[in-house]
């Protein structure tokens, strides 16, 4: 590990795909179940890389070919090294619904006052925590990492590799049932980081709005803990406007489940001292363009994207909202399957059509196997294949005056 932190300090860039390799970069070849990055240690080197890690001695062709025992692994501990060289204050993001939504507004507040590198689209597993570490500079005065997990053990890995100072959960929900089996396993899943926290003797943040995050919370004694409140909805719709503290919050996102981001960012952002006129000004400044909460206007329809890897929970929160929103013009939803619900899956889906009809939404375009076969025989709900089948169907059969 020595030697492999030596070249990196020398090349600090890090490239795991060589249709992007950046010149001077170390090239990591990681490997999956239908891809093995030994393949392409010779491409990456003529591409521009300084070196290439691989674990295959046979991708081994010269001096600048490294040979380590796995590369993940390598990776990993790479990130542990730096992150102790780094000696900054990092706050790492996890929960099961609204992650990316806090980090960007976390990350917006902290700006204000520091120099903050947070984590980059949905790099927050276990390759992506590494990948974010490793970007970071000695200009970073913080850093913001969110962390995502499937299964159990997989937070408490990331917080070994990032070593959070702080941590904020953001809620717990029905998400990755199949890997965590029940909402139980999500609470003890999630729990990880603060059980990282209690080891530490780091700083837990958590919305006290949670009867499951109490719950967490009050179970670890010599938890250093900090609660707060969403704050008071206002205005109306579609943006998200919020009374705190005597101050009004307008925001660029749609859903009142924001209202919750919202207060985490500024719970954070007191608590590092930025002002109350800077966080709101940081808040009221951040327009979404990540599919997160976005809406935007096309020549035709009006859209609200919400667009990731969506569980019950999240689904029935952007639904509710969706409903409530006041438009003249008609409503229709485009709804993907919900993935890695194991056992879970056939008896929420269905949930997700009843309450499509509680709500009378009456148009609907069904993605996936398990909408097709809930919304099967729905009047105005069409079940789709893929999203190839759906695109061929709006192309012959375009929308046009609806909020989508």
């Amino acid at each position: 590990m020595s030697e492999l932190y030596d070249i990196f300090r020398r090349h600090p860039r890090i490239s795991t795909d060589t249709r992007r390799i950046e010149p001077g970069s170390v090239f990591f070849a990681l490997h999956g179940a239908t891809f093995d990055g030994n393949r392409f240690a010779a491409d990456a080197l003529s591409k521009g890389a300084a070196y290439a890690v691989v674990d295959d001695p046979a991708a081994v062709s010269g001096d600048r070919t490294v040979l380590v025992g796995d590369t993940l692994e390598a990776l990993q501990e790479l990130a542990r090294e730096y992150r102790r060289e780094l000696a900054i204050p990092i706050l790492a993001i996890s929960g099961s619904n609204g992650k990316t939504t806090t980090k960007e507004l976390v990350s917006r507040v902290l700006a204000e006052r520091f120099e903050v590198y947070a984590t980059h689209g949905n790099l927050n597993n276990h390759i992506g925590v590494p990948l974010t570490l490793l970007a970071m500079d000695r200009s970073v005065e913080i850093g913001v990492v969110e962390m995502g997990a499937s299964h159990p053990g997989e937070i408490a890995l990331l917080c070994s590799i990032a070593r959070p100072d702080y941590g904020l959960i953001t809620n717990i929900g029905k998400a990755h049932l199949e890997g965590f089996g029940g909402i139980e396993g999500v609470m003890r899943g999630k729990g990880e980081l603060l059980d990282f926290m209690v080891a530490s003797g780091g700083t837990a943040f958590w919305l006290n709005d949670s009867d499951c995050l109490k719950t967490m919370v009050e179970s670890r004694p010599g938890l250093r803990a900090i609660s707060y409140s969403a704050p008071e909805a206002i205005g109306t719709e579609p943006f998200v406007e919020a009374r705190w503290d005597g101050l009004s919050v307008r925001t660029r996102l749609v859903g009142d489940y924001n209202r919750s981001n919202i207060a985490a960012a500024i719970a954070v952002g007191l608590y590092f001292g930025i002002g109350r006129a800077e966080i709101v000004s940081a808040i009221e400044s951040y327009d979404p363009d990540n599919n997160r909460s976005q809406k935007r206007q096309t020549a035709f329809n009006t859209l609200i994207s919400d667009c990731y890897n969506a569980n019950p929970s999240s689904m029935q929160a952007a639904l509710e909202n969706f409903a409530a929103t006041v438009s003249a013009q008609p409503k229709a939803v485009i709804l993907g399957d919900m993935g890695e619900l194991g056992e879970y899956a056939a008896a929420e889906h269905a949930r997700m059509i009843e309450l499509m009809h509680r709500l009378q939404i009456s148009e609907a375009y069904l993605v996936g196997d398990r909408f097709a076969l809930a919304g099967a025989n729905t009047p105005g709900f069409l079940p789709f294949a893929d999203t190839e089948a759906l695109c061929t169907f709006l192309t012959g059969h375009p929308l046009h005056g609806r909020v989508i």
